[in-house]
């Protein structure tokens, strides 16, 4: 068994409530449209803001090298299928489906792509939108615990406000989960890294 599998055994004995008190405070960011044309300027902007509210770096798992990587889908130790006819994400660990959770994809007129990758590096605890801001999460904000999985797309949990459109298209193009789930997916991939994750989003 892969050492970084007892860390998410403690996670659900422990309770992942734990890990919120660790996270920094919310920076304050303008809204992320992830179809700008001008996206890796803005997420370089992002970064900047993120590490000087937290003291932390935007990229706390080194960037893969993309023609060397290291497993894809259920060879990786984590992959997160994302079925949007279903809204679902299913969720493997070491090739195992352990769960699925609801989720909300982009609505039509910002239609979230295929996608088919490891994610791109970049992690934050807490992100907010000040365009759609759809309430507060614990003080991170409405977007807690993002991964980035390609430019501005990606996974994040949304604010109790948007918990009753789980389940159908309802984004402004990312992938919206539970911001329980989020946390645990977040923490999963930090401890497994982006080499040992894969990412994809299929009709």
């Amino acid at each position: 068994m892969i050492p970084f599998m007892s860390v998410l055994v403690m996670t659900l004995i422990l309770g992942i409530s734990a890990y919120a008190e660790e996270t920094p405070s919310i920076q304050s960011l303008d809204e992320l449209n992830p179809f700008a044309e001008n996206i890796e300027s803005l997420l370089n902007e992002m970064d900047q803001d993120y590490e000087l509210e937290t003291g932390r770096s935007a990229f706390e798992i080194t960037i893969p090298n993309f023609t060397e990587a290291s497993c894809k889908q259920k060879g990786c130790e984590i992959y997160a299928q994302i079925v949007k006819s279903e809204q679902k994400l299913y969720l493997y660990i070491q090739g195992i489906l352990q769960t699925s959770w609801s989720v909300s994809t982009g609505l039509p007129k910002y239609e979230t792509p295929h996608l088919n990758t490891h994610p791109n590096g970049r992690i934050y605890d807490a992100y907010t939108s000040k365009k759609f801001p759809g309430g507060d999460y614990k003080g991170l904000g409405n977007m807690p615990y993002a991964v980035f999985i390609e430019g501005g797309f990606a996974i994040h949990g949304t604010a109790e406000s948007n918990w009753p459109k789980l389940g159908r298209k309802a984004s402004h193009g990312c992938i919206r989960i539970h911001p329980d789930n989020a946390l645990y997916f977040n923490r999963l991939v930090r401890e497994a890294g982006v080499r040992n994750t894969w990412v994809s989003v299929q009709e």
